[in-house]
């Protein structure tokens, strides 16, 4: 979850260009928004690294005194702040700009589609800077199943890359699983994680939703 390992596509760069340019964000705040699996954990983890803030899931504002989960330099990110109870994240909003911090606010949707009602809350998210991830794309799900394959230290060929990429659902989440799937299973059969494994193990998997190519190609078998 460092800012170098996280991999630069067409569907996050810009996102990424906000969370690197904290001083630019309107009023200090930003709603990153995104579809689940599109990387907004990781862009989170980076900026509350960078700026030493917590990272609050949206219901702790209504289970605790907002004034206590907000440090003294006013920055924080809340999670799913679309579900946060309206008056509590309206003063932490309050708050962390009287205390001159920076709020990361995620969301799977934008805050234009939150349907917020108090008129005082729906002002201050639409003053703020709006940040939006797509889908991840093929090649990104290639590329971050090369990554965490590589901080296994796991000899991924590209040919299973390319398998895998071309059926896991668009959810980098889920290429983080399969790795990790297909890691545990090249240990305990004591063999290398060639396609005939990943086959054997990710293949009947219920958790993966297996999706045909966005390009078919010859590389992309067909599932046995």
């Amino acid at each position: 979850m460092a800012r170098a390992d996280f991999v630069a596509a067409c569907s996050n760069r810009l996102a990424l260009a906000w969370i690197d340019n904290q001083a630019d964000w309107p009023a200090g705040r930003l709603v990153l928004s995104g579809p689940p699996g599109s990387g907004k954990s990781h862009l989170a983890a980076i900026f509350a690294h960078a700026v030493m803030a917590p990272i609050l899931p949206a219901r702790v504002l209504g289970e605790a005194a907002v004034p206590d989960l907000l440090p003294a330099h006013g920055s924080a990110v809340i999670e799913a702040a679309d579900q946060a109870p309206e008056r509590p994240l309206l003063h932490l909003l309050n708050l962390a700009s009287e205390a001159g911090g920076r709020l990361l606010l995620t969301a799977r949707l934008p805050a234009s589609a939150w349907g917020v009602e108090l008129p005082d809350l729906r002002s201050r998210l639409g003053a703020s800077g709006q940040a939006s991830l797509g889908i991840p794309d093929q090649p990104l799900v290639r590329a971050v199943l090369a990554k965490c394959a590589a901080d296994r230290q796991l000899r991924l060929g590209q040919l299973v890359i390319d398998w895998l990429s071309a059926r896991l659902p668009r959810d980098l989440a889920a290429a983080e699983r399969a790795v990790a799937l297909l890691d545990a299973a090249a240990l305990a059969h004591g063999r290398p994680p060639d396609l005939r494994l990943a086959r054997l193990v990710l293949a009947p998997a219920d958790e993966f939703t297996m999706t045909p190519p966005d390009d078919p190609s010859p590389r992309a078998e067909p599932l046995l």
